[in-house]
């Protein structure tokens, strides 16, 4: 693992964690809890979504999260 990137996505209300190459995603699970875990074609887990990520458009409002941070 070279990259964890973070992307928040406002109009959806999600925030994606990628642990490989977003082009990697073969399927996704729910796991609970509104979160979705993205796993690659081997079953490997590459990442997740976090659904409902800010619990009121209060929070959304207030929100000053960066669309996307890649950090290495």
């Amino acid at each position: 693992m070279e990259k964890v990137r973070v992307f928040y996505d406002k109009e959806g209300n999600t925030l994606n964690i990628w642990f490989d190459e977003p082009s990697l995603e073969y399927i996704c699970e729910e796991s609970g809890d509104e979160v979705i875990i993205v796993k690659d074609k081997k079953g490997r887990v590459i990442g997740f979504e976090k659904l409902n990520f800010l619990s009121s458009k209060k929070d959304l409002q207030k929100a000053r999260i960066p669309l996307e941070v890649v950090m290495s």
